[in-house]
C-alpha cells in the first residue's frame, strides 16, 4: 500500500439491521392478526429512533401472519445486504414470546454465547426489540416469532458461525437497529464472541490472526483447538483488550510483516484506512538495529513494508526485531494477559518470525 493512498471520503448510507428487519417483519405480523389490516409499511421503535419498513408478501389470518422485507445494509460491505428475511408469527397459549429458528437462521450448539444450547441465533437486543414493539402493538407477549433469511445456510459459511457452534444459518444481530457504514461491529463482536466461546471451553492459549494465511501457518505451528483461533482482522487492540478484560492467559498474535510493524508503532487498528506504516519511524528503528546509511534512506522513500523486508540486510533481522516490540506494544493493551506471542508470516505463508513470552 502506497504512502499516497487516497480515502474515499465520501458520505456513507446507514444501513438497518438483521434484527431491526425482523422486528419490523414480525410487527406487521401482529399488526394484520390484531388489526385484521394488511399492511404495505410498519413504523417501529428502534433504540437509534424511530423508522418505517416495507412489507411484502405478507399474509394473514385470526391466527397466524407472514411478512417479508429486504435488508438495507446501506452502504455497509454486509453479506446479508439485499437478503430476503421473513418471519411467521401464531399466536401462543403460553404467557410468553417463543423465539424459533426457521430456515437460514442457526441453533447455538456451544456454551460462551449469549443464548443457551438449542436457542436460534436471535441475540438477546434483537429479541428485546421485537418483544417491545409487538406488545406495544398487542398488548401482550403471547406470540411465537420464527424466523428465516433466503441462502442464510449459505451465506453462514462466509461467517464465523460454523466456528462459534452456531449451526445451520446465520445470526440475527444488531443493538442500535442501524448498521454504521464500515463500523465493522458486526467482525468485533464476533470477536468477542470467538474469545467467549473458547473461554467456555476453558481454552486458556488463544490466537488472534489478521488473515487466513496467518491462521494457517498459526495452525501449523501451534496444534491448538479450533476454538482456539479467532479471526480478529485488523482489530487487534479489541482482541487484546477483550481478552484482557476477561482473564485470557495466553495469546498468540499472528500477522503478516506490515500489520505487525503498525503494532509494533503502537497502532491499534491494522486496517489500511486507518493506519499507515511511518516508514521515517521505522528508518529510525533499522538505524537503532545496526542499517547502514543506505538502508536508512532506503527505508525512508519506501512505499511499502514489503520492500523493506526483502531489500533490509538478513543479518539485521528486522523481522525479529518488529516482532519484540509488536509484543511490546501488546502488552500495553492487554496488560492482564499473562502471556503475548507473536508470529510473522510472509506473503509466501511462511514463519519468518516466532517470539514466545517467557513470563
Amino acid at each position: 500500500m502506497s504512502k499516497k493512498e487516497i480515502i474515499n471520503t465520501k458520505k456513507l448510507k446507514k444501513g438497518w439491521t438483521t434484527g431491526a428487519c425482523v422486528t419490523a417483519c414480525a410487527s406487521a405480523c401482529v399488526y394484520g392478526i390484531v388489526k385484521q389490516k394488511k399492511v404495505d409499511t410498519i413504523a417501529i421503535d428502534l433504540p437509534a429512533g424511530t423508522n418505517e419498513f416495507k412489507i411484502s408478501n405478507f399474509e394473514f389470518d385470526e391466527n397466524q401472519a407472514i411478512a417479508t422485507t429486504i435488508k438495507d445494509a446501506g452502504d455497509d460491505p454486509d453479506i446479508t445486504h439485499n437478503c430476503e428475511i421473513t418471519v411467521k408469527i401464531k399466536r401462543n397459549k403460553e404467557n410468553s414470546i417463543k423465539f424459533l429458528a426457521g430456515k437460514g437462521v442457526g441453533t447455538i450448539t456451544k456454551k460462551g454465547l449469549p443464548l443457551d444450547v438449542g436457542e436460534p441465533a436471535i441475540n438477546p437486543k434483537p429479541r428485546q426489540m421485537i418483544e417491545k414493539n409487538i406488545v406495544a402493538i398487542s398488548g401482550h407477549n403471547n406470540w411465537i416469532v420464527e424466523v428465516s433469511i433466503k441462502n442464510g445456510e449459505d451465506l453462514a459459511k462466509q461467517t464465523w458461525n460454523p466456528r462459534l457452534g452456531i449451526i445451520g444459518g446465520l445470526s440475527v444481530l444488531g443493538t442500535s437497529g442501524v448498521v454504521i457504514p464500515y463500523s465493522c461491529s458486526a467482525w468485533i463482536h464476533s470477536i468477542y464472541r470467538g474469545i467467549d466461546v473458547a473461554m467456555a471451553m476453558n481454552i486458556n492459549h488463544m490466537v488472534g490472526s489478521t488473515g487466513k494465511t496467518s491462521e494457517n501457518q498459526a495452525m501449523q505451528v501451534l496444534g491448538l483447538k479450533n476454538e482456539s483461533y479467532i479471526d480478529m482482522g485488523d482489530f487487534v487492540g479489541g482482541m487484546l483488550k477483550y481478552a484482557s478484560n476477561n482473564n485470557v492467559k495466553e495469546i498468540t498474535i499472528s500477522g503478516g510483516f506490515a500489520k505487525m510493524v503498525k503494532l509494533a508503532q503502537g497502532n491499534r487498528d491494522l486496517h489500511s484506512s486507518r493506519s499507515q506504516v511511518d516508514f521515517l519511524k521505522l528508518s529510525e528503528f533499522v538505524g537503532q538495529i545496526g542499517g547502514n546509511d543506505n538502508e536508512i534512506k532506503f527505508v525512508k522513500t519506501a512505499n511499502t513494508a514489503l520492500e523493506v523486508l526483502t531489500t533490509i540486510r538478513p543479518s539485521l533481522n528486522i523481522e525479529q526485531h518488529i516482532a519484540i516490540d509488536a509484543q511490546n506494544q501488546a502488552k500495553k493493551i492487554g496488560k492482564k494477559i499473562k502471556k503475548i506471542n507473536v508470529l510473522i508470516v510472509n506473503r509466501n505463508g511462511d514463519v519468518i518470525s516466532h517470539i514466545k513470552d517467557k513470563i
